[in-house]
């Protein structure tokens, strides 16, 4: 039986781990082995910590620890079968250096004829979907199924096939005027049209044909309001007394959210066991759902408020659904009726679209507020390193963009240093 080893042979600091290939020939008592180089890189102090099974508490080495035990655990795997399917005889130093190398620069296949690809935008979204299937999110799938959709209706109308190499400046001025006639909103339609570019960009990188005007297409976005919760709001929040135990339990979930910045995806999943106490702080540690990165957030004392209030249990988990409408009916009740500018799905003669206006601030609360909330409230407070942190946007522009931040604010902000 063959065995695959992994070992730090270096006196360097950091270097890449060699792997070793064991195994034993009827008759002979002594193991064969050999060695050859992988293309996993560690510290020395890093291998030591892992090769005695640390149980690591530093969110970097734990993603580290998961990402090394994912590549030894695949590379062994693929050695260990091209072992079983190989003869004895054939087996040694340079054939294991080979399998390794193949591993890492496996043949590539014949290069699909071009004509096998789909050149009709709607047929290729099918393909791409299915040539991406193991790198695209359930949550994706669905969306671009949306667009597909909304593609196989304008198509039938136009009585004219959406050909990839026919998105240009004409076909974005037709499919703006189509999305508007049919009651979507302007970032509905910005968003939309740059997913449709993703396609063909994708469809132009496996050799179709695509428009020069492709790179140039834009559309700009309309400015959305802001929705969140203030302080001040929260504290009514905290303050009302609900005589239903579902809606003392979906406005403690609000709170939660308010103060942890999470997705709705991930805080609804909180767990008493998810909490640590470490040099008398509490830390929360879980794997977001969408990104699977692990995370540490520091627990705020309005959280740990709740907590002590239900003997150190989160609140009852509930839906995505029914949390969306407890938590408009926790802010109706707590007074948050003043008139806001803003946008919420209504039914309108094309079917349920978002419709901007001014509605009771209560009607414009989601499941996303709170991590807007968390985000616009402690901007100012922590520093914005840190802020990103926990939200997980992949740059400052794109959280200052996400609070509402403008060029002018931030001047006024820098002036105060002057």
């Amino acid at each position: 039986m063959a065995t695959v080893t992994f070992s730090y042979r270096s006196k360097k600091d950091t270097t890449f781990l060699e792997a070793r290939l064991s195994y034993r020939i009827t008759g002979n008592p002594n193991p064969i082995s050999f060695y050859t180089r992988s293309k996993i890189e560690v510290s020395k102090d890093f291998w030591s910590d892992y090769a005695k099974n640390t149980k690591f508490k530093d969110v970097d080495k734990i993603n580290l620890k998961k990402e090394i035990d994912d590549h030894t655990h695949d590379l062994k795997n693929y050695i260990l079968d091209e072992f079983d399917k190989t003869d004895l005889s054939q087996i040694n130093k340079d054939w294991f250096k080979n399998i390794v190398h193949l591993y890492y620069n496996p043949p590539q296949p014949e290069p699909e004829i071009k004509d096998t690809k789909p050149t009709n935008l709607i047929e290729y979204i099918d393909f791409y979907l299915d040539y991406r299937k193991h790198e695209i999110r359930p949550t994706s799938i669905k969306k671009y199924n949306v667009i597909k959709h909304k593609l196989e209706r304008m198509q039938s109308d136009r009585k004219k096939l959406i050909l990839i190499a026919d998105i240009d400046e004409s076909f974005k001025n037709e499919f703006v005027e189509y999305q508007k006639n049919n009651g979507y909103s302007q970032n509905t339609i910005q968003r939309e049209l740059g997913i449709i570019k993703t396609f063909c960009k994708h469809a132009r990188y496996l050799g179709l044909e695509t428009s020069p005007q492709l790179d140039g297409l834009r559309l700009d976005k309309a400015k959305a309001e802001k929705i969140y919760l203030t302080f001040e709001e929260l504290e009514a929040i905290e303050n009302q007394i609900f005589e239903n135990d579902y809606l003392d339990n979906a406005r403690d979930w609000l709170i939660i959210s308010c103060y942890t910045g999470q997705r709705v995806s991930d805080f609804l999943r909180f767990k008493k066991d998810m909490i640590r106490i470490e040099n008398g702080k509490s830390l929360l540690e879980f794997t977001q759902k969408k990104t699977g990165k692990v995370m540490t957030v520091p627990l705020h004392r309005k959280v740990l408020q709740i907590l002590e209030k239900r003997n150190g249990e989160f609140p009852r988990q509930i839906s995505d659904q029914r949390y969306n409408e407890y938590i408009k009916e926790v802010c109706q009740l707590a007074g948050l009726d003043q008139p806001t500018q803003g946008g919420k799905q209504e039914t309108t003669e094309h079917g349920i679209r978002k419709v901007s206006g001014k509605y009771p601030k209560w009607e414009l609360v989601t499941s996303h507020i709170g991590r807007r909330s968390f985000a616009t409230n402690f901007y100012g407070r922590i520093p914005t390193t840190y802020l990103i942190y926990i939200t997980g946007h992949s740059s400052e522009a794109m959280f200052l963009n996400y609070i509402g931040k403008s060029n002018k604010d931030l001047a006024m902000e820098i002036s105060n240093y002057f």
